[in-house]
């Protein structure tokens, strides 16, 4: 009786086979394995396939990063789709998925009142942030939240440095050679060789490698590996050197963000006080590009400065994307960045004002400020339009405010429903757990909220952070059997593997 009763049950719709019901046999670590995949799929596929646009810029067209989250989109909708089936969701999570559904929700109803339906769905050519980019971050969100083994973060968190390095070594090619992006010349006479990486934007990529120095120094600060913490180290100096090639002011608060996480997790983990060392490397490193700037030996520069007005407006949504006209010199000071970004919040606040319902439709804000059509008719390119229209911009660094201009203030309550809870639920797990995976994803949650104040969302940036917030809201489950033995036959293995070393010596 009691052997029976023990026996497993499958579960099985009309009589199928078991396998062909996977589904509704899957277990939490069986979904986490793949979960992990899938997010990582979304990590990567977005900078691979914004290779070919930087390697070929006449033939290939940026709407390939776009088709890139896609890939990982539409992967992680289904991992997202049996999360919500299985319940794999714990109760916690319940409010964070309802506010972002409640914001996907809203904003269908921002793309169909706004000014181009197309464009609400795709997102503009270039940038790929439309109504459907929503639903996949909402899946990516989703997925990472119903992630149930710290085996699956820990390979999140090595996703995440993994794509650090991957734009870190393009973005070397583009500072000491000049090949590979669209930032050579930041602006008119002014050779800089900024770096964008694979992120499409200096701004974007400072933002990504934030998230990836976070990861990388408290991997350093709590890993018991060695080789991992060595790893670690040489990847955080890396991208803290990078970052500075990038000349904006995200980069230096990415930095100041990551160090102070940095110190923490020492000091709250109970870590060897000699680990504190990083944080003099990432900064030695980050002075020795600033020096190398002005030395001569990076474009034509011989003095080191922010150029986070020329790169967001000039470089990027005038010349790159076609997604605006360029600056008005006799209404903003282009070389303050201070003054670049309050124009921007309050051009955005006017936009607020007048579009505060369902905004000017997802990723459109430089359509609502279209005042002329020069010479001409209304069948012209929309991008043709806008070169006309000196003074427009299409992104407003500040997330929160250019969520409530291009989707309404609705989607930004719903936003701050997410993030909150998130970040409290991020901080209840690592009080909790004290483990590096539940330390890292709280502080990639935070840090992404808090460069939403001066960063915007994109499709290099998104696909991580939204990953790091759902799994903030997840709750792991205790080791099982198989983690166990799993984890015993590997350190087994590195027994046998150090034994013909000790004998020889």
């Amino acid at each position: 009786m009691a052997n029976s009763q023990d026996k497993k049950v499958t579960k099985t719709i009309f009589n199928t086979t078991e396998e062909s019901n996977f589904i509704l046999n899957m277990t939490h670590e069986g979904y986490s394995k793949i979960a992990s995949i899938g997010l990582l799929t979304a990590f990567f596929a977005v900078p691979l396939f914004t290779l070919l646009p930087e390697i070929s810029t006449s033939r290939f067209s940026y709407t390939l990063a776009a088709g890139g989250l896609a890939v990982g989109g539409v992967f992680c909708m289904i991992l997202a789709l049996i999360a919500l089936i299985r319940r794999f969701v714990d109760r916690r999570a319940l409010l964070p998925v309802i506010a972002f559904a409640a914001m996907v929700l809203w904003g269908a109803i921002s793309m169909i009142n706004g000014f181009d339906f197309s464009i609400g769905l795709y997102g503009f050519s270039g940038r790929g942030e439309g109504f459907l980019a929503l639903v996949f971050y909402f899946s990516f969100f989703v997925t990472a939240a119903a992630i149930k083994r710290d085996t699956a973060l820990k390979t999140l968190l090595n996703g995440i440095i993994g794509v650090g390095l991957l734009n870190s070594l393009i973005a070397l090619v583009q500072i000491f050679f000049g090949k590979l992006s669209h930032y050579k010349m930041v602006y008119l006479l002014i050779k800089a060789n900024a770096a964008s990486g694979l992120s499409q934007s200096p701004l974007f990529l400072a933002m990504v490698l934030t998230l990836a120095l976070i990861a990388a120094l408290i991997g350093f600060a709590m890993d018991k590996s060695k080789k991992r913490r060595v790893i670690c180290l040489v990847s955080a100096c890396l991208f803290s050197f990078v970052m500075m090639f990038t000349y904006t002011f995200i980069g230096f608060c990415g930095l100041a963000l990551s160090v102070i996480a940095a110190v923490i997790a020492v000091l709250r983990s109970g870590a060897p006080k000699s680990r504190l060392l990083s944080v003099p490397a990432v900064l030695v490193s980050a002075a020795a590009a600033i020096g190398l700037v002005f030395t001569g030996l990076i474009g034509d520069l011989t003095s080191y400065k922010l150029y986070d007005g020329y790169e967001l407006w000039w470089a990027d949504s005038y010349v790159r994307v076609s997604a605006s006209g360029s600056f008005n010199r006799e209404v903003l000071n282009i070389d303050s960045t201070k003054d670049v970004y309050l124009y921007l919040n309050k051009k955005t606040m006017n936009c607020i004002s007048s579009y505060g319902l369902t905004g000017t439709g997802p990723d459109q804000l430089s359509l609502a400020q279209i005042y002329t059509y020069g010479m001409l008719d209304d069948s012209a390119d929309i991008s043709d339009i806008l070169a006309y229209n000196d003074g427009t911009f299409d992104r407003c660094y500040n997330e929160y405010l250019y969520t409530a201009a291009t989707r309404g203030i609705p989607s930004l309550i719903a936003l701050l429903a997410v993030l909150l809870p998130a970040i409290c639920l991020g901080y209840v797990s690592m009080k909790n757990d004290r483990t590096q995976e539940t330390a890292v994803i709280f502080a990639l949650t935070l840090t992404g909220a808090l460069l939403f104040l001066i960063g915007c969302t994109n499709v290099a940036f998104s696909p991580i952070f939204w990953a790091a917030a759902g799994a903030s809201c997840s709750k792991l489950l205790a080791e099982t059997k198989s983690d166990k033995k799993a984890k015993a036959e590997k350190k087994e293995k590195a027994q046998k593997k150090a034994a013909p070393a000790k004998n020889s010596k």
